[in-house]
Formats: C-alpha cells, sequence, structure tokens
C-alpha cells in the first residue's frame, strides 16, 4: 500500500475547548489508485491530507506512506491546494522550475524537465509569460506543472478546482485523469463536489461530520478512460452517484442544524 492510515485522530483546543477533528480512521490506498474525499464541511478531509503530507501531526493513531511513518513533512508527496503558489514576479518557466532549484537539480536538467512538463499540461509557448497574463486555466496548469516537476509517486489535491468555473473544471479534470493515467501516480483528491468524485476517482470515501469518521466507500463502476464531458450522462455514473449522495445528504444536513 502507498498510504497506509491506522486509527488516525486529530484533536485541538479552540476557545479553551477541546474539538476533535478525526476520530478512529483507517484507510488502505494502493499505489496507482486515483481516491477522492468527499463530506460536509468540517468534517476533517483536508486534515487527514495534511497529516498525509507532514503538515500536521496526528494526535493519535499511525500513517505510513511507501512503508515509512509520517513524522514530518513528507516530501515524497506533491501537494497542491485550492489557492496555488504561482508567484507573480515568476515567469512561467521560473515557477515551475522553482521546485527543481530547491531540491539542487543542475541547470541542464531543470531545463529539459521544465519544457517536458510544459509540454504535457500544455503550456508551450508561455514560458516567459507572467501569471497576471494568463487566464484562470493557465495559471491551474501552471500550479499542476509546479507539482508534477519534480516526479513524486503520490499526488495529493485539495480543491484544486474548487474555484473554476463549470466549464473549465471539465477541462481540468479531462487533463488531470489524462496526466494521472501516463504516468500511474497515486492521486488523493479532497473535493465538495460529489460529481466531480464519481467522475475521476476510482474510489470515493465519504466522511461523516465532525468528529470526521469513514461513513462509506464505494468504488466507482466506470472503465478508463473517462470523458468528463460525457461520463455523467451514464447509468452506471447515475447509479454510483445516488448511492453516495444517500451516504452523504444525511451528513450535510446535520451540520446544516447545528
Amino acid at each position: 500500500m502507498t498510504i497506509t492510515v491506522r486509527g488516525a485522530e486529530k484533536r485541538y483546543v479552540s476557545r479553551g475547548r477541546e474539538v476533535r477533528a478525526l476520530d478512529n480512521v483507517d484507510l488502505d490506498i494502493a499505489a496507482g489508485e486515483f481516491v477522492a474525499f468527499v463530506g460536509p464541511s468540517g468534517c476533517g478531509k483536508s486534515t487527514l491530507l495534511n497529516m498525509v503530507a507532514g503538515i500536521l501531526p496526528l494526535t493519535g493513531g499511525t500513517i505510513r506512506h511507501d512503508g515509512v511513518a509520517v513524522s514530518g513533512i513528507n516530501r515524497a508527496v506533491g501537494y497542491m491546494t485550492q489557492v496555488d503558489s504561482v508567484l507573480p514576479w515568476h515567469t512561467v518557466f521560473e515557477n515551475v522550475e522553482l521546485p527543481l532549484k530547491f531540491r539542487g537539480v543542475p541547470a541542464a536538467e531543470r531545463k529539459s524537465r521544465v519544457d517536458a512538463m510544459l509540454a504535457r499540461v500544455n503550456l508551450t509557448g508561455f514560458e516567459s509569460s507572467f501569471p497576471a497574463e494568463l487566464s484562470g486555466g493557465m495559471r491551474k496548469r501552471v500550479a499542476l506543472a509546479q507539482v508534477l516537476v519534480y516526479d513524486p509517486g503520490t499526488l495529493l489535491m485539495d480543491e484544486p478546482f474548487g474555484a473554476l468555473d463549470a466549464q473549465l473544471k471539465l477541462l481540468m479534470q479531462a487533463e488531470l485523469l489524462a496526466i494521472w493515467q501516463a504516468t500511474g501516480k497515486t492521486v488523493v483528491f479532497v473535493t465538495h463536489d460529489l460529481s466531480e468524485a464519481v467522475t475521476l476517482a476510482s474510489r470515493v470515501i465519504v466522511f461523516s461530520g465532525r468528529p470526521g469518521r469513514i461513513k462509506a466507500i464505494e468504488t466507482v463502476p466506470l472503465a478508463y478512460p473517462r470523458d468528463p464531458f460525457k461520463v455523467r450522462f451514464l447509468p452506471e455514473f447515475e447509479a454510483c452517484y445516488a448511492k453516495l449522495w444517500a451516504a452523504l445528504a444525511p451528513e450535510i444536513a446535520k451540520g446544516e442544524a447545528v
């Protein structure tokens, strides 16, 4: 297994009282899987992602990545957040090159890898452009290239397309699926959009309201390659969505009632 979670808990103190964000989470994610996390706001989806990345420490339990216990910043994963880390004073090339500079990769190899990655995300010809000159979708491609250029085996994605309009989101979903199928990376994808989860993932994990626990795990019965523009009209998609919504809807309703 690429990611093994056992008894994971996260508690913190807010305004003098203890808050349980996650409680007794067990989960296995195999190499090459595309797994989506869905659940009501505040259920701990992003918290678990942050603990896999080593950004947040566990209160209890263990997380192992590629067999190694996560006890600090996990440099073996790539992490793409909803708010990108594209620097406005750097060009597209310089932004994508930056992670390789941090890792001490020689200049000639950096250029080769950045050129190849920009071609993969359809940004060839925009190497000298600055972020302010790019569309929203192109900027997201830069952020994705930043994460992929150093070739992490696992990609953590926290609502990366949440701010995009519906049409652009479909385009980015198609590009992500193509990259995933070409590279065979493990992807863990957090989203509030159940349709997005079913469109992309091989398995969808439904979290309960706080404290977050795994309520349901559903294998998506749709073959790859998938066309995000067409897949949601298939009866298998509708059936899977309905089953997941039956598990998710009561948790959302509980949150609204609080």
